[in-house]
C-alpha cells in the first residue's frame, strides 16, 4: 500500500501542491492513504544539530507509516531527510529502514510507476527549480524534467546554473539572511533570462524562497509547484 506523506511546509504554505497531489493520483488510479497522525518528519531539528530532538520525531514517523510499502512526498528536502538522513542519526534504527521507503513524487511516477505522460496540460512556457537535495541526495532532476516534456503544450526551458543553490537551506535563511538573499536574487535573475511565465519545484521550500524574492522585485513569473502542473487538463 502507499501512503502520502504531507510535509509541514506543504501542509501550511503550499497545500495546493497536496491537492494536486492526490487529483494526480486519482486520474492515475493510485490507491493511497493518508495517515492523519503525521507531523514533522524532524528535518529542522536535524538541520539545526538537534539530533536528540530530532529523533523522537523520526520515531514517531516510523511509527505512523510502518504499514506501508511506499511512502510518497512532494517535497524534495523532506524526501531525503527520511531516506538519506534518517541513516546518518542511527542506521540501525527501525525509522532508518522506514525512511528507505520514502520516494519524492518525480521519482514515483517515472520510476515506480512507470509512467511519463501523466495526461496534463498546460501551454506556458517553464523553467525548472532544482533543489539541492533533490539534485543531490534524490537524483531526481531526470524525472522531474520528463514529466514537464511530456506535458501538452508546455514549453520547458532549463534553467541557467541550474546546479547552484538558491540560499534557502531552511535555518540558513535565517542565520545568513543576507547571503540567503544574495544567492536568491541571482537565481532570479537566470528565471528571468528564460523568459519563463512559471517557475516550478519538486520542492515547495525553495520554490516559496524565490516566490517571495520574485514578487519583491516585482517579477510577472509565477510559481508553481510540480504537483500542480502535472494535475493540469
Amino acid at each position: 500500500m502507499i501512503a502520502l506523506f504531507v510535509p509541514c511546509y506543504v501542509d501550511l504554505f503550499w497545500p495546493k501542491a497536496a491537492i494536486a497531489t492526490v487529483n494526480l493520483f486519482e486520474r492515475l488510479g493510485v490507491r493511497f492513504e493518508y495517515p492523519p497522525q503525521q507531523t514533522c518528519c524532524g528535518q529542522p531539528a536535524f538541520n539545526a544539530g538537534l539530533w536528540d530532538e530530532a529523533r523522537p520525531l523520526a520515531e514517531r514517523f516510523a511509527k505512523v507509516f510502518a504499514g506501508y510499502e511506499t511512502i510518497v512526498v512532494p517535497s524534495g528536502s523532506c524526501a531525503a531527510m527520511c531516506s538519506t538522513f534518517y541513516r546518518y542519526m542511527d542506521a540501525g534504527a527501525a525509522f532508518a529502514d522506514i525512511g528507505a521507503r520514502v520516494c519524492d513524487l518525480a521519482t514515483f511516477l517515472v520510476e515506480r510507476l512507470g509512467v511519463v505522460h501523466v495526461g496534463a496540460r498546460f501551454s506556458q512556457r517553464v523553467t525548472y527549480l532544482d533543489g539541492c537535495h533533490g539534485r543531490r541526495e534524490l537524483g531526481c532532476t531526470e524525472a522531474a524534467v520528463k514529466l514537464l516534456r511530456a506535458v501538452r503544450g508546455l514549453d520547458y526551458v532549463e534553467l541557467p546554473n541550474v546546479e547552484e543553490c538558491c540560499g534557502f537551506g531552511g535555518a540558513f535563511a535565517v542565520k545568513f539572511p543576507q547571503l540567503s538573499a544574495s544567492m536568491g536574487a541571482a537565481k532570479c535573475s537566470h528565471v528571468q533570462e528564460t523568459g519563463a511565465a512559471v517557475l516550478t519545484s519538486g520542492d515547495a521550500s525553495c520554490l516559496l524562497h524565490v516566490r517571495g524574492l520574485l514578487e519583491r522585485a516585482g517579477s510577472s513569473v509565477r510559481a508553481m509547484h510540480l504537483a500542480e502542473i502535472l494535475a493540469q487538463t
